[in-house]
Parts: structure tokens; C-alpha cells; sequence
């Protein structure tokens, strides 16, 4: 018998309690579930190579990997991309509490050019967040920390949840 049957063995036989999730531990699996169902739903993303690397509530942290084919006339990645980037991280931070949630506006400011085969990574962070309204920060930098663009983005809850009920 190895160790962990052992400890599972045990813990059967000693009737081990386990306590109940905690609320932060409920909105973190709340915010993994909804961001799992979104990405398997967002063609966009999924097409243009972003992937989710962390989510939580009011949070999420994307990467993408700039492609030739992403390159604009100068040679660097066409802001139309980076934006993308920003603004899919800035929708899985915004819905990561079952609520169907829309960009209401957005801007953004280019700070550093990217280039091909740089990865860039989308943080959003949630500065505040009302009942229908909230305002995300995101920040997109690359590999090296160097910040290439900073997004505003506010959002506006939709009826309904994102997860089928």
C-alpha cells in the first residue's frame, strides 16, 4: 500500500472532517467555471492564440504570442491586436461572477511598439464594480516587463448568468 492510499485509509477510519469551501474558495471556483465555459466559446481568442493563464474574481491574466501575420506595415504588431488582447482579459475578469457581462467602453494608449515573436501578457484588474457598472484596468507588457499598452475598460451587466443554469 503506498502512502496516500495509507492516508486516505486512515482519514475513512478516523471519520477526518472536512470543512466546508470557504467563500473565497466558492468565488475562485466560481470565477475558474465561468472562465472555462467562456473560453471554450470564444473563437476570437482561441484563434488568435490567447490563452488564459490565471483568473479570479474581478481578475484575469491572458498571453498571446505575437505572429507574422499579426505585423502591421512598420513591422510591429498592429495595435488592433494588442487591443484584442487587452480586451479579452478585461472580459474574463469582468464575468469571472456569473454575470453576463459587456464592455460599456473602452480606451486604450499604445506606450511601446511589439514585435514578432514577442509574448505579451494582458493583466485586468478590477478598480471598482457596482451592481450594474464596474471600471478594469489593463495592462499589457512583454516578456521583459516592459509596459506596451494600458487599457480602461467599463463594463455593464446583461440580464442572465454566463454558465447554463
Amino acid at each position: 500500500m503506498d502512502q496516500h492510499s495509507e492516508l486516505k485509509d486512515t482519514g475513512a477510519v478516523r471519520g477526518a472532517d472536512h470543512a466546508p469551501p470557504t467563500a473565497h474558495q466558492e468565488a475562485q471556483h466560481l470565477a475558474q467555471a465561468t472562465a472555462d465555459h467562456m473560453y471554450r466559446n470564444d473563437a476570437a481568442t482561441q484563434a488568435l492564440g490567447i490563452s488564459l493563464q490565471e483568473v479570479r474574481p474581478g481578475y484575469a491574466r491572458m498571453t498571446m504570442t505575437v505572429r507574422g501575420d499579426m505585423l502591421n506595415g512598420h513591422r510591429t504588431c498592429h495595435g488592433g491586436y494588442i487591443f484584442t488582447l487587452a480586451d479579452s482579459a478585461f472580459a474574463f475578469a469582468c464575468n469571472s461572477y456569473n454575470l453576463v457581462t459587456v464592455a460599456a467602453g473602452c480606451a486604450i494608449e499604445f506606450l511601446a511598439p511589439a514585435f514578432e515573436g514577442e509574448a505579451l501578457v494582458a493583466e485586468a484588474v478590477e478598480q471598482s464594480r457596482g451592481s450594474k457598472t464596474g471600471v478594469y484596468d489593463v495592462t499589457v507588457t512583454n516578456a521583459a516587463g516592459r509596459k506596451i499598452a494600458l487599457m480602461r475598460g467599463k463594463s455593464h451587466v446583461w440580464k442572465g448568468s454566463v454558465l447554463p443554469e
